[in-house]
Parts: C-alpha cells; sequence; structure tokens
C-alpha cells in the first residue's frame, strides 16, 4: 500500500534560497516564495518575480442540506472570486462572481494570524486565516441583483490541534520553482442570509475542507480538483481532497489527502480522465487500489474570460461521487451519492 514520509514540522520551506520539497502535518510560520534564489534562468526585478506568484484559497462546506463552494484568487493581473451555493432540497443553485483588475488584494503569507479583505462595490468578504486561535473565519455580503437574492455568510473552521491533521505539501515544477499548498478538514459553525432566509450551519452535522495555494505556476496552469465531505455510514465526520497538476515526482510528493475523524491519509497521485467530456463522469484511479472513485457533476458551472495576453476558464460542477477511499490503516472507505465539487481550471496568465 502507498505511504508517504510525513516531514517533522520546520518554519519555513525554503533552505538557502531553495525550496525544499515535501509533506508536513503543520503549517509553515511564513511562506514567501520571493526567498528563493533565482527562479528562473534569467535575472528578473523583484517586482516581475513577485507578479509571477499565483494564489488563492478555497472554501468548501457541506451538511445534509446546503452545499457551499467558494474561491479567491490573486492571479496579479486580475483577482477573481466565485461563491457557489446549492440548495438539495431544492435542487437550486446561486452563484456569485466579482473580477477585478490590477492589485485590490493579497493572500497572507501565514496562516497564523492575518487577513485579507475586499470591499468592492456590492461584494465585500474578509478571510481571517487565525491559527493561533485554532479557526479560519469567511466573511461574505453579496448585494441582490435582479436574478438573484442578497447574500451574507459568516463561517468558522475549527482547526483544534487535538482534533484535526492538516496536510500541507510543497511541490516543484522545476528545481527552483514550486508550489506549496496547506489543506485541512474540519467542523464548521456558521451563518447563510439568502434573501430573506436564515439558516444555521451546525458543526454537529456541518463539514467543510478549507485550501491555501500558492505558487510559482507555469506560464500555463492546468489542475483538476476533486472534493467531498460528510460522514461515512458509521457516522464518522470524513472527506476528501484530490488533484492532478503538472508538479513533478508526485508519487514521491503529492497534495492528495483523504480524512477520517481527524485523521490525515496522504494519498497517491491519481489520473483524473473524462471519457465523454467535463460534463458527464469523470474517472478517478490510481495505481495502488486506494483511489476508485466517479464523479457525476449534476450543475455545471462554467466561467471564460480572455483579455489579449491573459485567458481563464475554471468549470466547476456540482455532483456526487460513487466507489471506495482506502486509509491509512487499509480501512476501505465506501462513497455513496456523497454531493462534492469538481473544478477544472486552465489559466494563461
Amino acid at each position: 500500500m502507498y505511504t508517504r514520509e510525513i516531514q517533522p514540522p520546520r518554519e519555513t520551506l525554503i533552505e538557502q534560497g531553495i525550496p525544499v520539497p515535501g509533506t508536513w502535518n503543520k503549517a509553515f510560520t511564513r511562506v514567501n516564495l520571493l526567498d528563493i534564489h533565482h527562479p528562473y534562468s534569467w535575472p528578473l526585478p523583484r517586482w516581475l518575480k513577485n507578479n509571477r506568484i499565483k494564489e488563492w484559497e478555497s472554501f468548501y462546506v457541506q451538511d445534509e442540506h446546503f452545499l457551499l463552494g467558494a474561491i479567491f484568487g490573486n492571479f496579479k493581473l486580475f483577482q477573481f472570486a466565485q461563491v457557489l451555493l446549492y440548495d438539495k432540497n431544492a435542487g437550486k443553485k446561486y452563484i456569485y462572481r466579482k473580477l477585478l483588475w490590477g492589485k485590490r488584494w493579497r493572500m497572507p503569507r501565514n496562516l497564523y494570524h492575518a487577513s485579507v479583505e475586499c470591499r468592492s462595490p456590492r461584494f465585500f468578504f474578509r478571510i481571517h486565516t487565525w491559527l493561533d486561535a485554532d479557526t479560519i473565519k469567511l466573511d461574505i455580503d453579496i448585494a441582490a441583483t435582479k436574478k438573484q437574492p442578497a447574500f451574507t455568510v459568516h463561517l468558522a473552521y475549527s482547526l483544534k490541534e487535538h482534533e484535526v491533521t492538516p496536510l500541507v505539501a510543497a511541490l516543484n515544477f522545476t528545481e527552483r520553482r514550486n508550489m506549496y499548498t496547506f489543506k485541512a478538514l474540519t467542523a464548521v459553525r456558521g451563518d447563510v442570509v439568502l434573501g430573506e432566509r436564515h439558516i444555521i450551519l451546525n458543526p454537529v452535522r456541518c463539514t467543510g475542507v478549507f485550501c491555501d495555494y500558492k505558487g510559482f505556476f507555469p506560464y500555463r496552469i492546468r489542475g483538476i480538483f476533486c472534493g467531498s465531505m460528510g460522514f461515512d455510514g458509521d457516522g464518522r465526520r470524513y472527506g476528501f481532497h484530490i488533484a492532478e497538476n503538472q508538479a513533478k515526482e508526485t508519487r514521491k510528493n503529492n497534495e492528495n489527502a483523504l480524512w477520517v475523524d481527524g485523521n490525515c491519509t496522504p494519498l497517491p497521485p491519481v489520473r483524473i480522465t473524462m471519457p465523454n467530456g467535463a460534463e458527464s463522469d469523470w474517472v478517478i484511479q490510481d495505481l495502488e487500489g486506494m483511489v476508485d472513485l466517479v464523479f457525476t457533476p449534476k450543475e455545471i458551472n462554467r466561467f471564460l474570460a480572455n483579455f489579449l495576453i491573459t485567458r481563464g476558464d475554471f468549470f466547476a460542477s456540482i455532483g456526487y461521487y460513487n466507489g471506495m477511499l482506502v486509509n491509512a490503516g487499509g480501512e476501505q472507505i465506501q462513497v455513496r451519492n456523497q454531493w462534492g465539487i469538481g473544478e477544472k481550471l486552465y489559466l494563461r496568465v
């Protein structure tokens, strides 16, 4: 069965100007990729190197009634935010987007006590990453439009150290260009106001995954992301977040993880195929027999942006997963009609 070394915590992922690949179970005190010496073969001024670093944070939350997914990205030439709420009982989705040019916000370089916010007209969000207080908070306030009701949300992820084991990974694209990610699955407490409707998210029944990304990604970024969370047949809180990206040596090191009752199992690299296109079944499998899933999209959401030197194609589908996963103890976790999100990203930026 696939295993991967979980390294002891360290202060930084850069050593003498060289990024250190690996997998850890604790966030770094500071992540500043500008500390890497000569990430490109030709000399670049610091401001231009900074423009090559792309970063985003993603939030996924689910209980028996609702599924919420949100992404907030700083791609330097533009910033992009998308919030997607799906009412399972009514079979109805609500989607809110904001695209801004220039540098309106920057993701924090550490998760222990930092915040980022956007106060653009009719669209407000604030992310407070506060690992020192065992929590990550998200606040959103979006004005009503002709087609969508006003939307307000407050989420609080509980990251108590004895209850949650995160997955932290640093992956190399080249020897000196890398990406970093922090992922955790936790109980979530929150409130959602949709129009005149007030929804309370009870942490006993509500589960969420938080992801933080930053890296010297290639000029053409391609990635597929699959995730879901909830409770298994034994009532245990569980979830997974799996990706296929452009990193090297993904068998030795990757960003795939399964959580069961707070315990994290690093998963092997996977192959995600779409035999009949992205709007039909996605097949997610590995070579170790630990990942065998099918994602069936139900609600298709796509956002395209094409402006001269930059292009973005963000495909986010709500659907359900079936199949099985295997944890570090060799136990098969059965996945049966579990709602989740599948995302396919292409950026030329």
